[in-house]
């Protein structure tokens, strides 16, 4: 049986980073993996995560499986930290929350929700987006179409091609949205046009599908999730994922969430307990360790404000980088106007370089990144960007 398997192609995010172990070069530089890297190249465990594991440590009394929808109060505790106390769904216990292995594993249970309920509904998804969520979300089953978003020409968005194309969504159809960070482009959508896509949802009726996996990173943890709280505001049902992988820096412990919002808290139970039976049906149980965390640290005044403060340096550096890069090129005498990298938010940027130029990265000086020229920025440091800068120009 097993014969008639032809060997795939290694994934080409995946692929690229295991290019770049291999390589020789002292001076290589990793602009392709999605992970966050502080000025000395390392992905560092948060101060407030080392705490929480001895906490926790401490309190764990049993190996025993947790239940279904993952620890009651990590749930309670994500509900509103996404949405914020005050929160109108949160006060009307409209939205209901389920552990789920990493932002990837939400994405798919919530897929496979939505396929249940509507079988084969129409997802829109954003051109570009993330590079696994049409495999990871058409293998749920539902019909994937794509609309209008980024702009190569000005490294903007196409905003008004996109309400254009998203006014044939109906009723029965999922949009897909990026909460903030969009990943790859680095481009979000600024507070007047997440109004108008709101009143949009709200006139159509289709269910929005917010993946939030960047929250902290853009401009801070109340603004990057303007749209989220303002669609919740605006629509009867809405389905969120969450991801703790990059502003918990907890890549390896796969911890997400899958938030539904229902007309009511009857709507939003049902909803999750299809989710928790369809885990049951492909991974039985969440994992403890990162809900065990995320919880802790969330629960804990003192801990929290110590998460807070590594966060805000994360996304400080991050975009202390974008302002660095940009400058640097263009003092060097780029040919390429490079300012528009400033004016992103999270730590990719599509930097406009054709496959020719990034294949000249990779076979001459070891700078690695998509085929795309998506670049990851937090591969950036004070230690390679001076060579970084230099190699770019040598090949526009």
């Amino acid at each position: 049986m097993l014969e008639s398997l032809e060997k795939l192609a290694a994934d080409p995010i995946l692929g690229l980073t295991a290019a770049y172990n291999q390589d020789n070069n002292p001076k290589k530089v990793d602009l392709g993996a999605g992970v966050y890297k502080d000025a000395d190249g390392n992905t560092p465990v948060f101060a407030a995560v080392k705490k929480a594991e001895i906490i926790w440590q401490q309190e764990e009394t049993t190996k025993a499986y947790i239940a279904q929808p993952g620890f009651d109060d990590f749930n309670a505790q994500i509900i509103p930290h996404i949405f914020g106390e005050s929160h109108v769904a949160v006060k009307d216990n409209r939205l209901s929350s389920v552990m789920a292995p990493g932002g990837s594993g939400a994405l798919r249970v919530g897929a496979e929700m939505l396929n249940r309920a509507k079988p084969g509904a129409t997802l829109w998804v954003s051109s570009p987006t993330w590079g696994n969520h049409i495999p990871l979300l058409g293998r749920a089953g539902l019909n994937i179409k794509e609309y209008p978003y980024y702009n190569a020409d000005t490294h903007g968005l196409r905003f008004e091609e996109m309400m254009d194309t998203l006014k044939q969504a109906n009723s029965n159809d999922i949009v897909l949205f990026h909460g903030c960070c969009h990943n790859p482009t680095g481009v979000d959508l600024s507070r007047e046009q997440w109004d108008s896509v709101a009143e949009l949802a709200k006139e159509l009726g289709f269910l929005p599908f917010i993946d939030t996996a960047y929250h902290g990173l853009g401009e801070g943890l109340d603004e990057d999730v303007y749209g989220v709280r303002l669609m919740a505001e605006s629509v009867d049902e809405m389905l969120v994922v969450y991801s703790c992988s990059k502003n918990f820096g907890l890549y390896r412990d796969r911890i997400g969430a899958a938030v539904v919002m229902g007309k009511n808290q009857e709507a939003a139970e049902a909803s999750t307990s299809h989710i928790t039976n369809i885990a049951r049906e492909m991974y039985s149980l969440p994992p403890s360790h990162g809900g065990a965390i995320v919880k802790t640290i969330l629960k804990d005044p003192d801990l929290y404000k110590i998460w807070k403060k590594e966060l805000d340096e994360m996304r400080e550096h991050i975009n202390g980088l974008r302002v660095e890069f940009a400058d640097m090129l263009a003092e060097k005498g780029s040919s390429t106007d490079f300012s528009f990298i400033k004016n992103q938010f999270g730590m990719f940027s599509f930097l406009g370089l054709s496959k020719e130029q990034i294949q000249r990265l990779r076979d001459e000086y070891s700078i690695y990144m998509v085929g795309s020229s998506r670049a990851n920025v937090a591969g950036i440091s004070p230690k390679n960007i001076d060579y970084l800068t230099d190699a770019i120009i040598s090949v526009l």
